[in-house]
C-alpha cells in the first residue's frame, strides 16, 4: 500500500529527536554526544577481536590466605555469574528497509528499525557493504571505491529538515513493494541530490554546515580526492563505458599535468561528488550514534578485494599485480569444490603483498581506519585470503586452473595493530578452510562464523553443528548468501529432515526458521545473527543473493513498517528467547 501522509508524519515524528545533542569531533564532523551503552567501543588489543578471554589471577578470592586461615563470610557468595558478553542481532541492508521512495535509506524507517531492535533485545545490526553498487546488477560487493558511501541511501526527508531541499520538491510516495527498483529510484532521486549538493556548496563558508563540509573534505582528502576525480572521469564524454586502463595514457597513468587539467575541467562535478559523500557520511554517523545510544552495535562488511575499475586501483596501481598498462595479470577466485565444478572466478585484481609490505601496509591501514569511522565492528569477507589465496591467470575463463599463493598472514595484522590501536573485526571463514586460516584467526583473536544450514550432513565432526561451536564466533541460521531457512528446508531430503529433528529434539515443520533461531540462540557462540527474512518466516521469495548468479539479487525489501502488531509480536518473541539464553541487555 502507498504510504499515507499520516503514517509518514507519525514515523517522522519518531526520528526527529535522535540527532541532538551534538558535539564537534576533532576532524570537524558533528556526532551525537555519546552516552553509556553496550555499543561503546571498548575492546581488547588491536585485532585481538571483540571477545578475547581475560584470565584472572589465581587465588584472588582467598586474598592470599594461608592454608587453614578463616576466609571472609562473602567467600561462598558466587553471585549470578560473570557476563559472557552474549548477544543477538539482525542482518539487514539499509536498502531492504521500508521507505516511501522505492528502496530503503537512512531516514525515518532506519531510526524506527533501531527502536525495534532495542525493543526486541537485539544488540547488533549487521549491514552489507555501504559502498556505491555497480549499476548493472546493483551488487553492494562491487563498487568504484572502497571508502565511499552509496549516496542513494541519503534520506530526502533529512535533507528537507536540514534546509537543503524544500518539502514541495520531494517526490510522491511510491506503492509499497517487496522488491526495490534501483533504476527508478536513481532516476527520481539523483536530480534532487544534485540540487541539495549545489545548495550546500553555495552556502556562506562561515555557516555551520558548510564548515563541516570543508572539514570533512580536508580530513578525508587521502581517499576522497582520487575517488571524486575518478568518478567524474569515468562519467565524462569519451571515457564513459571504458575501463581506466583503456583511457588515454596521460590520464591512465596520472601524469601531474593531466591531473591538474582534469581537476579544472571537472571542478563543479568534483565538488558535487564530495558534497554528496559528506551528506551520506553525516546522515550515516547520525544513525550510527543513535543505534549506539540504544545499545545497538553496527557491524560493517568489507570484501577482501576491490574492483579493478576503481579509484582504489587507479590511484595505487603499484600495490596490485598489474601490467604496465594497468591490466590485471592475475585475478581472484576460488578453486573447484563440491559446490562448483569450475570454481568461482571473481576477477578482482590481486594485491602485490610484497609491495604493500614495504610501507607497512599503509593502504590497508587507511582502508580499515575508514571502516572504523563508519562501523563499530567490521566483518572481513574471504578472510582466508590473508593466509593463502587462489591466483588465476587473467586470461583464464574459469577458476579451474590456478595456484595457491601465501598471504601476508600475521604481519599485516601486526602493522594494523601498530597503526590503529583498538579495533573489532570478525573473520568470514566459510568454505574450504585450511589449518593455517584457523591458526591466523585464533592468533589475532577474531571471531569466526558458523552457519546452521551447513551442519546437518550426518557428520558429527561438522563444525557447523551446535555441539562443535565455540564461544568466540558468530552463529547464523543462514546468511544473506543462503536460502532463507524455510526455503532451504523445503529442498532438503527426508533423511536430513529426520536428522535435524533428532538432533535438535524439536522441529516446527511449519516454520523451521524459528526452530533454527532458537537453536542459534542456545549455541555457545557469543553472537547470534539472524536475517530479517528468517525473522519474518519467509520462503525463498525473500532470498537476498544467490552466489554465482548476477541477475535478480539484492532487491528484496520489507513492504511494511515496524509499528504493527505483527512486528510487536516478533519483537516480543525475540526478546523472550534472547533473555532465556542470556543474550539480552543485562
Amino acid at each position: 500500500m502507498p504510504a499515507t501522509s499520516s503514517s509518514k508524519a507519525e514515523i517522522r515524528g519518531a526520528w526527529r529527536v535522535p540527532c541532538v545533542p551534538q558535539t564537534r569531533h576533532a576532524c570537524g564532523s558533528r556526532h551525537i554526544a555519546r552516552r553509556g551503552s553496550h555499543a561503546t567501543r571498548v575492546s581488547p588489543r588491536a585485532f585481538l577481536g571483540f571477545f578475547r578471554k581475560h584470565k584472572g589471577t589465581a587465588g584472588s578470592r582467598t586474598g592470599g590466605a594461608k592454608p587453614g586461615d578463616e576466609l571472609s563470610p562473602a567467600y561462598g557468595d558466587v553471585g549470578a555469574g560473570k557476563s559472557k558478553g552474549r548477544r543477538a542481532g539482525i542482518v539487514l541492508h539499509p536498502t531492504s528497509l521500508p521507505s516511501a521512495y522505492g528502496a530503503g535509506d537512512l531516514g525515518p524507517s532506519a531510526f524506527a528499525f533501531v527502536d525495534w531492535l532495542h525493543k526486541a533485545g537485539m544488540r547488533a545490526w549487521q549491514v552489507l557493504p555501504l559502498v556505491p553498487p555497480e549499476r548493472m546488477f546493483w551488487s553492494p560487493y562491487a563498487g568504484q571505491n572502497a571508502n565511499t558511501g552509496n549516496v542513494l541511501l541519503i534520506s530526502l526527508e533529512i535533507l528537507e529538515r536540514d534546509g537543503l531541499l524544500q518539502a514541495s520538491e520531494l517526490p510522491l510516495p511510491v506503492p509499497s513493494s517487496n522488491q526495490a527498483d534501483f533504476e527508478a529510484l536513481a532516476a527520481s532521486k539523483e536530480p534532487l541530490l544534485s540540487k541539495a549538493a549545489a545548495r550546500l556548496t553555495a552556502l556562506d563558508p562561515s555557516s555551520e554546515i558548510r564548515r563541516e563540509f570543508d572539514d570533512f573534505c580536508s580530513a578525508n582528502a587521502d581517499w576522497l580526492d582520487s575517488a571524486a576525480l575518478f568518478h567524474c572521469l569515468s562519467s565524462s564524454s569519451g571515457l564513459q563505458g571504458l575501463s581506466w586502463w583503456e583511457w588515454p595514457e596521460e590520464v591512465r597513468d596520472r601524469h601531474p599535468s593531466a591531473m591538474r587539467q582534469a581537476e579544472r575541467d571537472h571542478e563543479s562535478s568534483v565538488l558535487e561528488f564530495k558534497a554528496l559523500q559528506f551528506l551520506f557520511n553525516r546522515q550515516w554517523l547520525c544513525l550510527r550514534e543513535y543505534a549506539n545510544q540504544r545499545g545497538v552495535s553496527i557491524i560493517g562488511d568489507m570484501p577482501i578485494y576491490v574492483g579493478g575499475h576503481s579509484a582504489d586501483v587507479w590511484a595505487n596501481r603499484e600495490l596490485f599485480d598489474l601490467s604496465g598498462e594497468g591490466r590485471s595479470l592475475s585475478v581472484s577466485g576460488v578453486p573447484p569444490d563440491a559446490f562448483s565444478k569450475t570454481g568461482q572466478l571473481w576477477g578482482n585484481p590481486l594485491y602485490d603483498w610484497k609491495a604493500m609490505k614495504k610501507d607497512r601496509y599503509s593502504w590497508w591501514v587507511r582502508r580499515l581506519k575508514r571502516a572504523f569511522e563508519l562501523y563499530d565492528e567490521t566483518r572481513i569477507d574471504h578472510f582466508r585470503g590473508f593466509a593463502g589465496y587462489w591466483s588465476v591467470d587473467a586470461e583464464e575463463e574459469t577458476a579451474m586452473v590456478g595456484k595457491w599463493l601465501a598471504g601476508p598472514g600475521a604481519d599485516l595484522f601486526n602493522a594494523l595493530e601498530a597503526s590503529l590501536g583498538r579495533t573489532k573485526i570478525m573473520a568470514e571463514d566459510l568454505g574450504v578452510i585450511t589449518p593455517d586460516v584457523v591458526e591466523l584467526r585464533e592468533a589475532i583473536g577474531a571471531p569466526g562464523m558458523v552457519v546452521l544450514q551447513f551442519g546437518f550432513d550426518g557428520n558429527p565432526q561438522n563444525p557447523h553443528l551446535p555441539h562443535n561451536h565455540y564461544e568466540n564466533c558468530f552463529v547464523y541460521p543462514g546468511t544473506h548468501d543462503n536460502d532463507t531457512t524455510n526455503g532451504w528446508y523445503e529442498n532438503v531430503g527426508e533423511e536430513e529432515r529426520e536428522f535435524i529433528e533428532r538432533y535438535l529434539g524439536y522441529l516446527d515443520g511449519g516454520d523451521v526458521a524459528w526452530t533454527f533461531i532458537k537453536a542459534a540462540m542456545s549455541s555457545v557462540a557469543r553472537t547470534a545473527i539472524f536475517t530479517m527474512q528468517d525473522v519474518l518466516s519467509l520462503d525463498n521469495s525473500g532470498r537476498m543473493n544467490l552466489p554465482g548468479t548476477a541477475e535478480g539479487n539484492w532487491a528484496w525489501r520489507m513492504d511494511h513498517g515496524f509499528a504493527t502488531k505483527e512486528m510487536d509480536d516478533v519483537a516480543e518473541n525475540l526478546r523472550g528467547l534472547s533473555s532465556m539464553y542470556g543474550r539480552a541487555e543485562s
